[in-house]
């Protein structure tokens, strides 16, 4: 985990998805190739939206519950909340450009 990102588990999500700053929820694993690749694209773009979007972290072995609650079939999974409102949902590794674009779009 980078100082870009934030891990979430069952006891923070609520309070991390409703915040005023629209949140990316990145449900990972450790064993996950893709989610290896696109962990470092995730820290830069906390770094680059920094006070525009939080990029948060959910650990799908250690949180089974959240992923089953938002249906997360496939990792990476991301899911882009506003105010506690599920707005995008992001399947799959993304480079880094059109992850941005579709943030920027959202946001």
């Amino acid at each position: 985990m980078s100082a870009n990102t934030i891990e979430l588990n069952a006891a923070s999500f609520q309070a991390a998805i409703n915040s005023p700053t629209p949140v990316l929820v990145d449900f990972w694993a450790p064993w996950c190739g893709p989610c290896k690749a696109i962990a470092p694209i995730l820290d830069e773009l906390g770094a680059e939206l920094k006070g525009r979007v939080t990029i948060a972290k959910v650990n799908v072995d250690d949180n089974d519950q959240l992923a089953a609650q938002y249906n997360v079939r496939a990792i990476p999974t991301m899911l882009l909340f506003k105010g506690g409102t599920l707005v995008d949902t992001l399947v799959g590794m993304i480079q880094k450009p059109a992850l941005k674009e579709r943030l920027l779009a959202k946001i």
